[in-house]
C-alpha cells in the first residue's frame, strides 16, 4: 500500500512527523511528543465526549483524562482542539491565556495537533497503521517571536508579509525561498510562530496543493480534478464545523 502514495507526500509525511520530536520554537522536543500523544489519547476522553454531546460545552464538568505532564491549560487546548473545535470561541482562548499559556505556546500547539491529526487521518483512510510516535530528541527552544507580530487580525498576534524581517524565516513569497504563499488570512494564522507555520503549511499544501497550483485551473495536479477536491474539502468542513 505504502508503494502507491505519491513520493512527495510520503516524504512530506515523513519530515512533519520527525519535525514533532524536535524541539521547536517554544516547546521542548520531549514537550512536542507528549502534545502529540495527548491528540491521540483526547478522542477517548469521557469529558469531551460529554462536552461533544452537550449543547454547550460549558455544561459537562470534570476532569480530562490525561496521559502526559503537561500543564492543565494545554492539556485543555490539545483535548478541545481535537474533539470539539467548531465550537471555540474568544472566550475560552482567553481562559487559556489567563491560565499561563502564552499565545505563542498556542500557536505551536496548535501545529503539533494539527499535524498529528492529519498525518493519522490519513494513515487511516490510506489503510495504513498509526506512526509510531517519534523520540524527541533533545535541544533548548529558540523562543524567538518576530518582532513585527501585531494583534488585531486574530484572537493571537500573526505576521503579515510587509512586517516579516530579516530574521523571520520564508514564510511568503516575498522572501527568496521556494514558497509561494501569498500571506493571506489563512496563512497568517500560524504566524506568530513561523516555523510552525511551516511546519503545518509544507505538509498541507503537499496534502492538498501548492498555493500557485490552487488558482491554476489550465491544468490538474492531482488525480481528481479542482472541484471534486473542493468538493471533498468542503464537506470535510462542513461536517468538521469549520465556519472559514
Amino acid at each position: 500500500m505504502e508503494s502507491r502514495i505519491r513520493s512527495d507526500l510520503s516524504k512530506s509525511l515523513d519530515v512533519a512527523w520527525q519535525r514533532v520530536g524536535e524541539a521547536g520554537t517554544w516547546w521542548t522536543g520531549a514537550e512536542r511528543v507528549a502534545i502529540a500523544a495527548e491528540t491521540r489519547e483526547a478522542v477517548h476522553c469521557k469529558l469531551c465526549l460529554a462536552r461533544k454531546q452537550a449543547a454547550s460545552a460549558a455544561m459537562a464538568f470534570g476532569e480530562h483524562d490525561k496521559t502526559v505532564d503537561l500543564p492543565l491549560a494545554a492539556i485543555e487546548a490539545i483535548h478541545r482542539v481535537r474533539t470539539d473545535s467548531g465550537r471555540l470561541g474568544q472566550g475560552w482562548y482567553r481562559s487559556l491565556i489567563s491560565a499561563g499559556l502564552s499565545e505563542e505556546h498556542y500557536v505551536e500547539l496548535l501545529s503539533v495537533v494539527s499535524v498529528v491529526v492529519a498525518t493519522d487521518t490519513f494513515h487511516r483512510a490510506a489503510g495504513l497503521p498509526a506512526r509510531t510516535l517519534p523520540i524527541a530528541k533533545p535541544g533548548d527552544p529558540s523562543r524567538h517571536r518576530p518582532r513585527g507580530s501585531r494583534p488585531g487580525l486574530a484572537w493571537m498576534s500573526t505576521l503579515a508579509p510587509e512586517d516579516r524581517t530579516a530574521e523571520d524565516p520564508d514564510l511568503y513569497r516575498d522572501y527568496p525561498g521556494p514558497r509561494e504563499r501569498g500571506g493571506g488570512n489563512v496563512h497568517r494564522a500560524l504566524s506568530l510562530v513561523p516555523d510552525s507555520m511551516i511546519h503545518w503549511w509544507d505538509l498541507f499544501e503537499t496534502m492538498y496543493l501548492p498555493a500557485p497550483a490552487m488558482r491554476d485551473f489550465s491544468r490538474e495536479y492531482r488525480k481528481i480534478t479542482h472541484a471534486q477536491i473542493e468538493m471533498l474539502a468542503a464537506r470535510v468542513a462542513a461536517l468538521n464545523q469549520c465556519v472559514y
